[in-house]
């Protein structure tokens, strides 16, 4: 850490350390309470799952005390200043390798030498094993007057403490030794759960390659890829990991972008294609424009959106931290009620509940409660990341799972955004020759449907021959010659005045415009030749997606601008309903009145338009490759553009949510189980400490479960059309 504080835009000093050793929501309250006694500051944030520390401070306030304060609680913090040393808590270091393994490795071998000695010289068995546990129980106690110091007075070391302590002044030396080795055995598992979720995070930032070779003056050259400007070329060559974001100006290859989108199939790459950093090349060597500086690609947004998500507390979170702030007093008090009345009133056994007295002490700690909440998040968080999913912090997760309709947008979410041609009807010529002369017209251009023509001849294998003197009639159509054969392909009204249809095929074009589908005729030589028939046709998996929430008892809606014709046709294929013709208020207008019928409501979409219904709505969801503005404005984003991956994101926070639940369960219920038998006499202090320590393992645990998230490729076999959305209005309000 550097003592110079930096300014922020409000002109309000900000000190940001890296701070390790965290492993749970009690140590983050431990070093916020100690910042906030400090003079002079005004802000502090504490993330556990990004080991970071910010503290908005007045510019008088010494940048030293923060980091004093931060150190005297016992944990780490980085100072880019000090000479380079070997850190024991650095996020690469193996577990073993830790101080708190190390310590409990110390306490471990101490107490096993006790019962060796205490075997073999029976008089020294009470002072080995108070040997043994002041190994562990002096760095505790430290932590312990720390913490009191800093404004945390019952802190877990601090139950520790004076339960080890008591369990000596009554001759229970032996235990204490061995809960004090079991307590550090807890901390030492809490870290290596903790250090497991900041791992899966950690490993998105290292997809991205350090270096990249730049092309300039004709030659190529490695520089460091965060010196990389927007605008410079860089060669990929096969094999290597892209180091930008930007667009293939040349070459062409298959490129692996499962660390980003979680998609496992490789995609073609071409030129004028967009490619992502940290993406994996794979045969062929790849000439790319950079479109992003390092900062802001696409690795380094989604490893800023996680750690923001994480920093950013849930409901649940915050009500299970006030909880337990009120828990551990209430339970000290009882502690020592248990203690201090039966010996008074009843005459009992000072030493039979005093040994109780200390065991509901170490009951009391709230670390298993505590962590229930943020380490089920974090693993969510980190599991949706791998799978292309960005869920931007708790609240929204738990708001997700309560979602009872969601509305789409159209193009570019439930569609693929691009039209297609869906049917080719070819008349006394084959449907091959129809689109060869089209695509002959066509070539070079870049409109939508010009290229929807051209993809389709390109995968029938249908040749595209040299057109003579083609030119645009505006708003009609082309026209133009190909091998002596006069074309026009426009418009079937322009083809109708030309007299170049028939009633039947009159016909057929409205049968076709009713479907929503623009049509194009090929007129050749004044007789119409075929009809091309195009559109945005529904994204591969939107029907699989739509089952799948209609099967969660889900409502869907389409909410789209484009004409009531096609979005009818589109949403009647999936089987939802639509209200078309929106402008970008009459969107959000509908998303406040689905609210208002008391539906939780998420919104999918990928453009500007969205905007404003993405903000309205209860959860905005924004769909892969759409727009800044979008991304800004949505809760949570779906990289993969995958229709499937909206039911995937709400199934996640549904098991978060069963998992938080499950673990509140396991962590209240473990106390209250060892809490009435240990005033029943029936457990003491070894299963006292189990009750904390294997608490928050187990819950630790199950939250990690979360990690292994994977989805199912197939959709449900059958869905309820009785849980669709109503339609609504048809048309713009």
């Amino acid at each position: 850490m550097s003592d110079e504080a930096t300014l922020d835009s409000t002109g309000t000093a900000v000190t940001r350390l890296r701070v390790t050793g965290m492993d749970c929501a009690s140590c983050a309250a431990k070093v916020e309470t100690a910042i906030r006694r400090l003079p002079g500051i005004e802000q502090v944030e504490v993330s556990v799952a990004t080991e970071t520390l910010t503290v908005r401070h007045a510019a008088d306030a010494e940048a030293r005390a923060i980091t004093a304060a931060v150190r005297g609680l016992g944990y780490g913090v980085e100072n880019p200043d000090a000479a380079p040393t070997y850190d024991a808590t650095a996020p690469d270091a193996p577990w073993w390798r830790t101080r708190k393994a190390m310590l409990a490795s110390a306490c471990g071998a101490s107490l096993a030498l006790a019962y060796a000695l205490g075997h073999a010289a029976p008089a020294t068995e009470r002072w080995a094993f108070l040997a043994a546990m002041s190994v562990g129980l002096v760095p505790i106690a430290g932590r312990a007057l720390s913490a009191a110091r800093h404004g945390t007075p019952f802190s877990m070391e601090t139950l520790m403490t004076v339960a080890a302590i008591g369990a000596t002044v009554i001759g229970a030396t032996e235990e204490a030794a061995t809960v004090v080795l079991l307590f550090l055995v807890g901390e030492l598992l809490e870290g290596v759960a903790a250090g497991r979720a900041r791992a899966s995070i950690r490993a998105l930032k290292e997809l991205v390659p350090d270096t990249a070779l730049l092309e300039a003056g004709g030659t190529t050259e490695q520089v460091n890829a965060a010196l990389v400007q927007v605008g410079d070329i860089v060669l990929v060559r096969p094999g290597d990991r892209i180091p930008v974001d930007g667009t293939v100006v040349g070459g062409e290859g298959a490129v692996d972008e499962a660390p980003v989108t979680g998609e496992s199939v490789p995609k073609r790459k071409v030129a004028g294609d967009a490619v992502f950093a940290g993406t994996l090349n794979g045969d062929g060597v790849l000439r790319i424009r950079v479109t992003a500086a390092a900062r802001d690609n696409t690795i380094a947004r989604v490893v800023r959106l996680v750690e923001e998500a994480q920093e950013a507390k849930a409901p649940t979170e915050r009500l299970i931290n006030r909880f337990s702030k009120i828990y551990t007093p209430a339970v000290v008090g009882m502690a020592a009620a248990v203690a201090v009345l039966p010996p008074l009133l009843l005459g009992a056994s000072w030493d039979e509940w005093v040994y109780k007295g200390l065991a509901i002490l170490l009951i009391g700690c709230p670390c298993a409660l505590v962590i229930s909440t943020p380490a089920a998040i974090a693993a969510a968080l980190a599991a949706g990341a791998r799978q292309g999913l960005l869920i931007k912090g708790g609240a929204v997760l738990e708001r997700l799972s309560a979602v009872t309709t969601v509305a789409f947008d159209k193009t570019g979410t439930l569609t693929a955004g691009q039209p297609m041609v869906t049917d080719v009807l070819a008349y006394g010529r084959t449907e091959r020759d129809v689109l060869s002369l089209a695509g002959a017209l066509e070539s070079g251009s870049s409109h939508p449907l010009a290229r929807a023509i051209l993809g389709k001849a390109a995968e029938d294998g249908a040749p595209i021959p040299p057109a003579a003197g083609a030119k645009a009639l505006g708003g009609k159509g082309l026209e133009g010659t190909v091998g002596g054969l006069d074309l026009f392909l426009g418009a079937p009204r322009e083809a109708a005045r030309r007299g170049a249809l028939t009633p039947d095929q009159e016909a057929k074009v409205a049968e076709l415009t009713e479907e929503g589908k623009t049509v194009a005729a090929l007129v050749v030589n004044g007789a119409l030749a075929g009809l091309l028939a195009m559109r945005d046709e529904p994204r591969p998996d939107a029907k699989d997606g739509i089952d799948r929430l209609a099967a969660e008892g889900i409502g869907m809606v389409m909410l789209t601008g484009d004409n009531a014709r096609t979005a009818q046709a589109v949403a009647a294929t999936l089987g939802i309903g639509a209200w078309a013709e929106l402008l970008p208020e009459d969107k959000q207008r509908a998303v406040l009145d689905l609210k208002a019928l008391g539906r939780v409501v998420a919104k999918v979409g990928d453009g500007i338009n969205d905007a404003p219904a993405l903000a309205a709505a209860d959860v905005g969801i924004a769909m892969g490759g759409g727009t800044d503005v979008a991304l800004d404005t949505a809760d949570a984003a779906i990289l993969r553009g995958r229709v499937v991956d909206v039911s995937r994101m709400i199934e996640l926070s549904r098991r978060t949510l069963a998992n938080i639940r499950a673990n509140i369960a396991i962590a209240l219920g473990m106390k209250v189980v060892f809490l009435v038998t240990t005033i029943a006499g029936v457990t003491g202090l070894w299963p006292a400490i189990l009750a904390d320590t294997g608490a928050t393992v187990l819950v630790t645990a199950n939250a990690l479960r979360l990690l292994q998230t994977r989805y199912r490729e197939n959709g449900p076999a059958a869905r309820s059309e009785a849980r669709i959305a109503p339609a609504g209005p048809s048309r713009r309000p």
